[in-house]
């Protein structure tokens, strides 16, 4: 189970990389034919509540979706004992932070903007699940 576990994690940091990104092509480019499904993508990524101190949110998901993959990868496949040790509780940390993150993403959009952009709410989805198996692999995890 431990492997799944693992391996589910793994492909939601990659799922929340490639939306990020895709998001930050979407915001960089101004290409309203990217949001699919609904006008409210353009209506959240013009909002002030898009950028951070001028840094693009969707560049802040591609900053945590990268360094949690590495840190999952580091801690299955690295050669530093550090990360084989320790990697799932850095890996939680990181989770903590997207989590809360997250969280805040949704009170932006759900009252402040009142609008729902569908890769915003993916990878709001995509890193809750994460954060949610982080802990219970955390719980496992053998004392």
């Amino acid at each position: 189970m431990e492997k799944k576990l693992y391996w589910a994690s793994v492909a939601l940091a990659a799922l929340g990389l490639l939306v990020s990104i895709y998001m930050t092509i979407y915001k960089l480019t101004d290409n309203n034919a990217m949001c699919l499904g609904s006008g409210d993508c353009a209506t959240v990524n013009n909002s002030i509540y898009s950028e951070i101190f001028g840094i693009p949110v969707a560049l802040v998901g591609v900053g945590g979706y990268l360094a949690l993959l590495t840190v999952l990868l580091l801690e299955r496949y690295g050669n530093n004992r550090f990360f084989q040790q320790n990697g799932l509780t850095a890996a939680f940390v990181l989770g903590v932070g997207g989590f809360g993150f997250t969280l805040y993403l949704v009170y932006v959009e759900a009252i402040l903007i009142q609008a729902w952009c569908p890769f915003c709410v993916v990878s709001q989805i995509t890193m809750t699940l994460l954060f949610a198996l982080t802990i219970i692999r955390l719980v496992r995890q053998p004392a």
